[in-house]
């Protein structure tokens, strides 16, 4: 008999782990699949998501989706915005719409997630997970997915759609059967009715399978953090966004400079590796004459706004008012005085 292969939305959160393990308890082959959609936080997690899936038996896939979801998803949602810059509904069905491209490519059976019905009040309403399902009904009208459905339903043999493949297990006896629970591939008596916003029944599953990685409760998104959402705003308004700005809005202390140029400075060595990007409408402020943050201001910076610029730099650098010192704004070179800290933030944006 052919052995059932799913692959699983794996946030890093205890939702999306106790989904794994209920399916791998079943006997059920799960590939977790994390999807970096350049959003989701600033710290390197692999190490963490490899221990948390070996520690249940399934197997780490990571898909960098980040240009993608830049493009097609965060600009134009079709659900809106929750109360920042999250789309949060467009996004999950992206997540699935990647998911079940990756589950015809690796010849799995069907995907899953750890959402539970009224956890978030975005995203996991009943009416926010039927705004999904009608979202990943329309992408499986693709040609591609014609060999795994049944269209015209004359056989019953296969699912007549591609969201009958989709399988919630933490809120699964509250929702109707899947496709794979009507099939038998999945005993729906072993899945469970989790709903609402508390977390201490997973929390006891947690504890009672013994689990050491997980992550604890909370939000991860960037989207969802008010700072990083008024940039996104803020930039928004003022040019077209492109892909490396994604960069931006993360990392480093943003300005908006007089003659309404952008500068962003970073704050320390970890963030002088993130902004040493190839930005095409960014310049490079280098400083040449001491040691400090890497810089960006805008290509198009009045000659005012760029000189601005490389005196914020200077400011916070390891330098002294009283001197002037070299640096490299794009490809020019100049020899500038520090402006104080205190004096940069007038034009911090808040």
């Amino acid at each position: 008999m052919k052995k059932i292969k799913a692959l699983a939305l794996f946030s890093g959160g205890l939702d999306s782990l106790l989904s794994m393990k209920l399916l791998i308890d079943q006997g059920i082959e799960v590939s977790a699949l994390h999807f970096n959609i350049g959003f989701g936080g600033n710290k390197d997690k692999r190490e963490y998501f490899e221990n948390a899936t070996a520690q249940i038996g399934a197997k780490l896939l990571v898909c960098d989706i980040r240009e993608q979801f830049f493009n097609d998803v965060l600009f134009k949602p079709k659900y809106g915005y929750g109360k920042y810059f999250n789309p949060c509904i467009d996004c999950h069905a992206n997540m699935f719409r990647n998911a079940f491209y990756k589950m015809l490519e690796l010849n799995a059976d069907f995907v899953l997630s750890g959402e539970v019905l009224g956890q978030r009040p975005k995203s996991q309403r009943k009416e926010a997970l039927n705004q999904v399902r009608k979202l990943v009904r329309e992408v499986g009208e693709e040609a591609r997915f014609d060999p795994i459905l049944d269209r015209t339903q004359a056989s019953g043999e296969k699912p007549q759609f591609l969201d009958e493949l989709l399988l919630r297990p933490m809120s699964a006896k509250l929702l109707e059967p899947t496709f794979m629970e009507k099939k038998g591939w999945v005993d729906r008596e072993k899945l469970l009715d989790v709903s609402g916003r508390g977390r201490s029944r997973q929390l006891q599953m947690i504890k009672d399978y013994g689990l050491k990685y997980y992550e604890k409760p909370g939000g991860g998104c960037l989207l969802t953090d008010i700072q990083v959402s008024n940039k996104i705003k803020n930039l928004k308004e003022y040019r077209e966004m492109v892909f490396e700005d994604s960069v931006i809005v993360k990392n480093g202390r943003y300005f908006v400079l007089p003659h309404n140029a952008r500068l962003v400075v970073a704050r320390n060595e970890e963030e002088n590796h993130k902004l040493d990007i190839q930005h095409p409408l960014m310049d490079k402020i280098e400083l040449l004459g001491c040691k400090g943050p890497l810089s960006l201001v805008d290509k198009n910076a009045s000659k005012e706004d760029k000189e601005l610029a490389g005196r914020i730099a200077l400011g916070y650098a390891k330098t002294s008012k009283e001197q002037a010192y070299l640096i490299q704004i794009g490809d020019e070179k100049r020899e500038l005085y520090p402006l104080d800290k205190e004096s940069a933030r007038e034009y911090l944006f808040a």
